[in-house]
């Protein structure tokens, strides 16, 4: 009997994307397993339900989460829908786990195996199940279309017989996935663009794309990068050093956009009220760390806002607003990973928890929250 997966359409109102398309229900079902697809699931990604029914999927209803093996989402199952999740079934998604122990529980006492797509180690055999990168591609691209959407001026320096338009100067603090596409999609939309980061190996990335890069390149510098490639939390004395230099560089800008996110914790307060108010009235800050807090002073999660005569634009769920691109790639994500779960021989669900990607990502299993960064008992080897 082939295993069944159900796609969910996604019940947060702020969450156009979709956890399946009709690519990946196409090579679920080469797997060997029976796809149903909740209605209108993929309609705010501009995948209609006809198109998961030609690629050999069922349409149906939310209930059918009650039968099925493995559930795909996009967000952390609410409570509503956890009472449809059937004892033992596999869910999938971005699951949110810092300072959601609560939910975490809850899922464990449902009897749900959850796995945390946001966890994936960052190594080879991954690459194309690390929906952290994925997501923050389009979010940095993202980012730079929505500084441009409200700046009141032309982004590329423009000769004209009545004149010369300046090009904008945009500064991207925080050179990982998201900053270095919008480094360059602001190169491409003929800005001229600076950058910074902590980590040394970023220098050459910036310099890479055009762009120059701005940081105190002393001995602590040189030794900020974890192993898994995050940039580590700065001493406060380097901290004041790259402020004093970030502020006078800011006092240029154009646009500023903010990139510096570190899992599970509050993020990096990048951007004072006083660095605003030394640029120009109508300058542009885009803060892509709005979830944790923010890396702007003033900003608010959802809005655009003037703080200190700049606008200030803090929207949530970035690469959302970019749902059909988004989703494409998170179900390829999910996919890769679903892959690794089905016996090749036997085509049914095969979940080998010493796999180190199941080790890393699994938060509860068999009852109980089993993670061990969120109370499980850690397992040797358990990322």
């Amino acid at each position: 009997m082939s295993s069944v997966v159900f796609v969910a359409k996604e019940t947060s109102p702020d969450e156009p994307r979709v956890a399946a398309s009709a690519e990946t229900v196409k090579k679920m079902i080469g797997l060997g397993l029976e796809v149903v697809v909740e209605a209108g699931a993929g309609l705010l990604s501009r995948i209609p339900d006809a198109d998961y029914e030609k690629a050999g999927a069922k349409i149906g209803k939310a209930t059918d989460a009650k039968t099925a093996d493995v559930i795909l989402k996009v967000r952390r199952p609410l409570d509503k829908e956890i009472k449809s999740i059937k004892q033992g079934a596999i869910v999938i998604a971005i699951m949110d786990p810092y300072g959601n122990e609560e939910a975490l529980a809850t899922l464990a006492k449902a009897g749900a195996t959850t796995f945390a797509m946001e966890l994936m180690p960052r190594i080879t055999r991954a690459q194309s199940m690390d929906v952290l990168s994925s997501q923050a591609n389009l979010a940095g691209y993202q980012a730079v279309i929505d500084a441009a959407g409200e700046y009141d001026r032309a982004m590329p320096m423009m000769m004209t017989a009545a004149g010369t338009v300046p090009a904008a100067k945009v500064f991207v603090m925080g050179a990982g996935v998201a900053g270095l596409q919008a480094i360059a999609t602001a190169r491409r939309l003929g800005a001229v663009v600076s950058a910074t980061d902590v980590r040394p190996a970023a220098k050459e990335q910036v310099a890479s794309l055009g762009a120059k890069f701005i940081a105190v390149e002393d001995d602590e510098f040189k030794a900020a990068e974890t192993a898994g490639g995050y940039a580590k939390q700065m001493s406060a004395e380097y901290q004041a050093k790259q402020a004093a230099l970030v502020a006078e560089h800011i006092a240029k800008q154009d646009i500023v956009i903010t990139t510096a996110l570190i899992p599970g914790r509050p993020a990096p307060k990048l951007v004072s009220r006083a660095m605003l108010a030394s640029m120009r009235s109508g300058s542009i800050a885009v803060d892509l760390a709005v979830e944790r807090g923010g890396n702007v002073e003033g900003v608010e999660a959802g809005k655009v806002v003037y703080v200190e005569g700049v606008k200030v634009i803090g929207y949530s769920n970035v690469a959302g607003r970019v749902a059909a691109s988004a989703s494409l790639l998170y179900a390829k994500n999910l996919l890769t990973f679903l892959e690794t779960m089905i016996s090749k021989e036997t085509k049914q669900l095969a979940l080998n928890t010493e796999d180190e990607l199941v080790k890393a990502t699994m938060l509860t299993h068999g009852g109980a929250v089993v993670h061990p960064n969120f109370g499980g008992v850690k397992n040797e080897g358990a990322a």
